[in-house]
């Protein structure tokens, strides 16, 4: 039994979701759709890559994950099917693989060509679906396409690193459901630049001086529960795919608040960290 996940910006409003589940189960026989997200701010690249490379690893070799954000043909826009580590990734060339492979470059990628054997104007989820059909049946990829030997890349959402590095220019590139801010500065980068030298991470007007290795380990539990500090305490930490993360310990964007809202932080805006 394959398995297909799903990564779009349709919502859970309209149809579409159903529509794609839909045309998978017609074509194709014993399969497992799962759901990686639908709520992908419509067109947002930065978020469906992030989004998708928190999830593909978990999943076994031979998954095929469907992306379809901004993913309409265009002559800039090609359709393209890839195979990375054993498993195959479908969707647009508009750069949002490049977010999720980063250095890593796939072991094969086709420039998809199957758009002219159908007398109908094809749709990018129809499209999906078919060479989601011909990868579950073993079909090799230079089928379905013309390989090509690179993805766009996305390079405006890097991190910069001033001449003097001393500086780390960065920014918000996903707010998650508890609104924590999740940044483009890697702890690899981090890690490089700092030289175990003191730092300040300002955002906005909130600054940090300290990392801490999880939510935990920002509380000191050794205190009487009324004597801790925990209700609106700042954390700084790297996330779990490595990314520095501004939090609030146990915020809740519909009543206390959250990161974002409190803090005053949302897509694209700065995060800079000074040593």
């Amino acid at each position: 039994m394959s398995i297909i996940t799903l990564t779009t910006d349709y919502g859970n409003k309209d149809y579409f979701v159903s529509s794609l589940k839909a045309k998978l189960i017609s074509d194709i026989d014993e399969i497992n759709i799962i759901d990686i997200s639908h709520n992908i701010s419509p067109f947002n690249l930065s978020e469906a890559g992030y989004v998708l490379e928190g999830a593909f690893n978990n999943f076994p070799r031979g998954t095929i994950h469907i992306l379809s954000v901004d993913s309409e043909l265009t002559p800039e826009n090609k359709h393209i099917a890839i195979m990375y580590d054993g498993s195959y990734f479908i969707g647009a060339d508009n750069g949002v693989f490049s977010l999720i492979f980063k250095d890593k470059k796939p072991d094969q990628i086709v420039e998809i060509n199957l758009h002219s054997n159908y007398n109908y104007k094809i749709s990018a989820d129809d499209l999906f679906v078919k060479v989601a059909a011909h990868i579950h049946r073993s079909g090799p990829l230079n089928v379905v396409g013309n390989k090509i030997n690179n993805i766009k890349e996305i390079t405006n959402l890097r991190p910069v690193v001033n001449k003097e590095q001393n500086q780390i220019i960065g920014s918000v590139i996903y707010i998650d459901n508890y609104g924590n801010v999740v940044t483009n500065i890697t702890e690899k980068l981090f890690k490089e630049i700092s030289k175990t030298r003191e730092f300040t991470i300002n955002a906005r007007s909130i600054k940090f001086s300290k990392i801490h290795k999880n939510y935990s380990d920002a509380i000191d539990f050794t205190l009487e529960k009324k004597d801790r500090e925990e209700d609106g305490k700042k954390i700084a930490l790297f996330n779990n795919l490595g990314y520095l993360q501004l939090s609030i310990y146990k915020s809740n964007p519909q009543t206390v608040g959250s990161a974002s809202s409190l803090f005053g932080l949302n897509y694209r805006d700065v995060v800079s960290v000074y040593f």
